[in-house]
């Protein structure tokens, strides 16, 4: 099953996304899927292509990654949301359940709160409304600064991404080849930019003004603490159903660390949104 790339512009910004636009119940609402950050869309396609014999897939490259803009002057959190409403908006993706994982979890989280009508479901892939530590950004920006670039080979980098503690075949995916050799698709400081308002403050106002259902995929050896999960579950608005679950022996990235755990999951979430007329994945 294959996708087809869909260009979306908003603010003079282009915004690629890989669209599994597949025939499917007209009843089953689309699928957005928003990676990480310095992640890629391709990182999503195997859990697209487990959905898209039932579902509309659309995985977007993110501002600053991967195919869309690579420079973009508005980092913001806010840039982030609106660019997911442009999407949904011109796509024609009405009520869409989004799955975002790391800072795409974030985006997600924010644009349900702020959009409650547009969505539908949400899930969160070890992602949390807790502020980010004040040294994050540094820290990011030296991490990347540590990556031997360029990468002579594809299998070096490969080796050097596993190294990190990283799937390295689905992040060296996300490289670009150039004529000395192979490179991210995004810019340092545009990174170290997109991340900088999370260590600023919390979100937990945003966090209590979601109204959708909610799924939470915590990954046993990932970043989000236990308290900062349970205290996610506590402070869920009445009215909004949310589950937790823990993915043992994965990491932060565990779409890739676990895919066919992930792929179970989201399978489960979308059909309990759905009328029992429509197929199950």
């Amino acid at each position: 099953m294959m996708w087809t790339e869909r260009a979306v512009a908003r603010a003079g910004v282009r915004l690629i996304c890989r669209d599994w636009n597949s025939p499917h119940p007209t009843s089953a609402p689309p699928v957005v899927l928003l990676h990480g950050l310095a992640g890629h869309a391709g990182e999503w396609d195997a859990a697209a292509a487990h959905l898209a014999a039932h579902h509309r897939v659309v995985a977007v490259d993110q501002r600053g990654h991967g195919a869309s803009e690579r420079r973009p002057a508005d980092v913001s959190r806010a840039a982030y949301v609106a660019d997911v409403r442009a999407v949904c908006e011109q796509l024609g993706l009405h009520r869409p359940v989004l799955v975002g994982q790391s800072l795409g979890g974030h985006t997600a989280m924010l644009t349900a709160a702020a959009h409650p009508d547009l969505v539908r479901g949400l899930v969160l892939v070890e992602a949390g409304p807790a502020r980010a530590d004040p040294g994050t950004p540094e820290e990011i920006g030296g991490w990347l600064d540590s990556w031997p670039l360029p990468f002579p080979t594809l299998a070096g980098a490969r080796t050097f991404l596993t190294g990190q503690g990283l799937n390295g075949e689905a992040w060296a995916a996300g490289l670009e080849q150039r004529a000395d050799g192979w490179y991210p698709r995004f810019e340092r400081s545009v990174m170290v930019g997109a991340i900088a308002e999370n260590s600023t403050r919390d979100w937990w106002p945003e966090w209590r003004a979601v109204r959708c259902p909610t799924l939470l995929v915590i990954g046993e050896k990932g970043i989000i603490p236990p308290e900062e999960s349970v205290r996610m579950l506590d402070s869920t608005a009445p009215s909004t159903v949310t589950t937790a679950v823990s993915v043992p022996g994965s990491g932060h990235d565990v779409h890739l660390d676990r895919p066919a755990v992930v792929h179970s999951l989201l399978s489960a979430f979308l059909t309990k949104l759905q009328p029992e007329s429509w197929p199950h994945s």
